[in-house]
């Protein structure tokens, strides 16, 4: 057993964190960390997460030692708690998303003191969507168009999201095109033929939707879809602790998904 402590504890997936760890033999839970001025701090991180009473009070700060931290918040809190884990030698979780190029090689820099785990998505079906789709684009070449389409809930504040940044990225490396010349995120007015290499990225934000992401590789006369639908948060939350007790007894280093599925290229 070893002890796991979840920052960004009372966000949505946060708080499923704290109540599949409390039932999880495998895992304790140590500590629960939320920003400061959060209304809930001080509180019963159990009662929050709706687990009952653990024990584990709610705090500003990482005050105790744990073996991996999980972290679900904002990228600016991401980075700073990166940095507390790497001075307390604390391997780190990360599901954040919405990380800008810095804030990703601050998490690089850090993964030489600690062992660091990033994923846009700690969903196993998705991350099985990651490998597909890179090779079917490898497979259809320029004979298919390829269109991406993510729908999240109204509450979201990223987009695209991250997941379908991944996406967008596996088919970029499998087909040698280049995210920042290659993507089109939506379209308006007169557009024109549609480029060859061109990526489309599609943002919907409706209701209460988990988490849709759709692929398609269309071509003149046959049409390729994969679509990955997440039914409840707990579908991360399961896949997030799966990886804390991967990563927890690695050597530091930055990890991903892939390397806790095993999931060879």
């Amino acid at each position: 057993m070893f002890g796991i402590a979840i920052h960004g504890v009372c966000g949505r997936v946060g708080a499923r964190i704290a109540a599949l760890a409390v039932e999880d033999p495998e895992v304790k839970l140590v500590a629960a960390v939320e920003r400061s001025g959060h209304p809930s701090l001080g509180k019963d991180v159990g009662v929050v997460s709706g687990c009952g009473d653990t024990g584990i009070k709610i705090t500003p700060s990482l005050d105790a030692q744990a073996d991996v931290l999980i972290d679900f918040s904002s990228p600016e809190s991401t980075v700073a708690i990166a940095e507390v884990c790497a001075k307390k030698k604390i391997a780190l979780v990360v599901g954040t998303t919405g990380l800008n190029p810095r804030q990703y090689e601050k998490l690089q820099s850090v993964s030489q003191v600690i062992p660091c785990l990033v994923s846009p998505n700690m969903s196993v079906g998705v991350n099985i969507l990651f490998n597909l789709v890179g090779q079917v684009a490898r497979m259809v070449e320029k004979e298919f168009d390829i269109e991406i389409i993510e729908t999240h809930h109204r509450f979201k504040k990223d987009a695209p999201s991250g997941t379908a940044l991944r996406l967008a990225e596996k088919i970029c490396e499998a087909t040698g095109r280049e995210m920042a010349k290659d993507v089109v995120y939506g379209r308006s007015g007169i557009t024109g033929e549609r480029p060859v290499d061109q990526i489309g990225m599609h943002a919907v934000r409706s209701g209460d939707v988990v988490g849709d992401h759709t692929v398609v590789f269309g071509s003149l006369g046959e049409r390729i879809e994969i679509t990955h639908k997440a039914h409840t948060r707990d579908t991360f939350v399961r896949g997030a602790i799966r990886a804390a007790k991967f990563i927890a007894k690695k050597s530091p280093g930055m990890y991903n998904m892939s390397d806790v599925l095993q999931i060879r290229s």
